[in-house]
Order: structure tokens, then sequence, then C-alpha cells
């Protein structure tokens, strides 16, 4: 019965990391409607930084950082933080949130070319992986349909692309580092740093911004994303990766962008069409196959 019971929290924990990260796509969207992407951003990672600062004080772990361990608190918090909530931002303002949802979570499919790139080991299944996976984001994009001279959903693709590659790097890098303090009590000063850097480019970058404060959408949407979604799923998902075996806790995460589009057709209304369907499914199982190559 005693071990029965952590594996039993794990698979909890790894549900609600899903739900809370699935029905983000959805509620960003939402909260876009008042209030501009960078700013959203911004306001987001003010609460998520607050949340964190207060979660791991209460876990009784918050500390200065070592030296060894700034160039991980850097790179997540410049390329994971920053880069992703601002492009994925940018990418919803334009793109269907379930479609943007499985076009940034190809964060794997980048980790493919990076860590060939980077002199490691790449299997030819992991190459087919990767392939299958570029194969479902043509079919999501539908060429043949696409309209070429909309730049801004145009623009919204690749921004949604860029917040998956730059999450990709801060991954190999995490992987690289030697960890002197854990993903967990460091994750406050990665968010403190995203902060400070988004609202410097939300200034320089929207100057025009602005956040509608007498919306009861953007509060519930910044409350959901800034404290659920962030930090709190955050510790869940460090949670499940030291209680569950990785390959598990990998392929349990790609229930993240079936989530998004299935709450984003619940709740914004997003239409289901095949090359949504038959896109990302093919993006899921080059994801799978990447992943199952890795913890061979």
């Amino acid at each position: 019965m005693g071990d029965a019971r952590p594996s039993r929290v794990a698979w909890l924990q790894l549900g609600a990391v899903v739900v809370l990260f699935g029905l983000a796509w959805p509620i960003i969207k939402i909260g876009l409607g008042a209030s501009t992407p960078v700013w959203m951003a911004a306001a987001r990672a003010t609460l998520s930084a607050a949340t964190a600062f207060v979660l791991v004080a209460a876990l009784k772990r918050l500390a200065w950082p070592s030296r060894a361990d700034w160039p991980i608190i850097l790179s997540v918090g410049a390329l994971q933080l920053t880069c992703f909530f601002a492009f994925a931002n940018l990418g919803v303002q334009s793109v269907p949130p379930g479609r943007s949802g499985v076009l940034a979570y190809t964060t794997m499919l980048w980790m493919v070319p990076l860590s060939w790139m980077a002199g490691e080991k790449v299997g030819p299944r992991a190459m087919l992986g990767a392939a299958l996976g570029v194969a479902g984001i043509v079919v999501l994009v539908d060429p043949l349909r696409f309209d070429w001279s909309d730049r801004a959903v145009l623009f919204g693709h690749g921004w949604l692309l860029a917040a998956g590659f730059t999450w990709a790097i801060a991954i190999l890098h995490a992987r690289r580092h030697r960890w002197r303090m854990s993903p967990l009590d460091v994750l406050p000063w990665q968010m403190g740093l995203a902060t400070v850097l988004l609202w410097i480019l939300a200034f320089f970058v929207e100057p025009q911004g602005y956040l509608d404060l007498g919306q009861p959408s953007l509060w519930l949407s910044l409350l959901y994303l800034g404290v659920l979604a962030g930090p709190t799923a955050t510790w869940a998902a460090v949670s499940v990766a030291r209680a569950l075996p990785p390959i598990t806790g990998s392929l349990g995460m790609l229930g993240v962008p079936l989530l998004a589009i299935a709450s984003s057709i619940v709740l914004v209304g997003e239409p289901v069409t095949w090359p949504l369907a038959a896109g990302t499914a093919l993006v899921i199982a080059g994801i799978a196959i990447v992943i199952l190559d890795r913890n061979n």
C-alpha cells in the first residue's frame, strides 16, 4: 500500500499538469480580447514570479542561487519563459488556440536537429519522428488553402514555431547543466528575470500596448495563467518527473496539445477541420517516436 500511494499521487499530478497546460491556450485567447500580447505576457510573468516566490518560500526552500546556477536561470528565464510567453501570445493573436498549442508543442521535434548540432548521437528513428512531425506541421498549415497574403496569420504561425524552438534550446542547456539547486528552487528567479525582460520588451515593442483591467475576462485569464498554469503546474511537473519514469511522463504530456484542441472547441468555438485532426495526429506521432528513441 505504501508503494502504491506515491504512484497514484504522481498520476494525479500528471493529469493536473496536462489539464492546466492544455486549458491555457483558449484562456490566452480569451485574455487577449482585453489586452495586447506582450503586455499580457509581462503581466502573466509578474503573477507567476510572485506565486513562485511564495510557493518556494512556503516549502522553506527559498535561497539565493549559487553562481553555478545563474547560467541556467538566464537561459530558461530568457528563452523558455520570456520568449515562449511573448511568442505564444503573438501567435494566438491570429491563429486558433488549439492549433497554436500543437505548433508551440513542437519542442521535441526541434530537439532532434539541435541535439545533432550539439554533437549528440541522433538515431534514424528520431530522424523519422522529426520528419513525421514536420509533415504534420505542413498538414496543419494546409499550404494549398493558406492565405499567404495574410501577414498576421503567416507571422502568427512563425511565432508559434519560434516558441517551440526557444523552449528546445533551453531544454538542451538544462540537460547539460550541472545543477546545484533543483529546478523548482531556481524557478522564482527564472520567473523574476522573465518579468523584468517582458516588461522591457512590452514598453519597446508595444508602446501603445494595454491591459484593460476593467474586463473580468482579463483578470480570470491572468490569475489562471499566472498562478495555476505557471508555477503551480511547473511544480507539479517537477514532482511528476521525479516520481514517474521519464518516458511515462513525456508520453503523458502529449495530452497537452490534445486538450488544447478539445478545450478550444468548447471554450472559444474553434472549428474542427481535417487538417487540424490529421496534422495533430502526425505531430503527436512524430513526437512520440522521438521520445521513445531518446529513452532507449
